[in-house]
């Protein structure tokens, strides 16, 4: 699976000047709700791949399976 790697972004944002307390925590929430979507979309993607695709990508059913089974903010 792909991650992506937010903090980067954020720590450049907030080293431009300190954010005001609510654009910080709404910087916060859209991080979180993004990678949320991000995961859900994904782990929805590996559980519809056929068991060709799965060898491709070097994993097998039951792991796939489990991983897909994954609730979205577990990470």
């Amino acid at each position: 699976m792909t991650t992506t790697t937010h903090a980067p972004h954020i720590a450049y944002l907030e080293a431009q000047r300190p954010l005001p307390l609510l654009a910080a925590i709404a910087l916060r929430t859209a991080v979180v709700l993004a990678k949320w979507s991000e995961r859900r979309r994904t782990r929805k993607a590996l559980g519809q791949l056929d068991d060709h695709l799965l060898r491709d990508v070097g994993l097998e059913r039951h792991v796939a399976y489990k991983e897909a089974r994954r609730m979205f903010w577990q990470g």
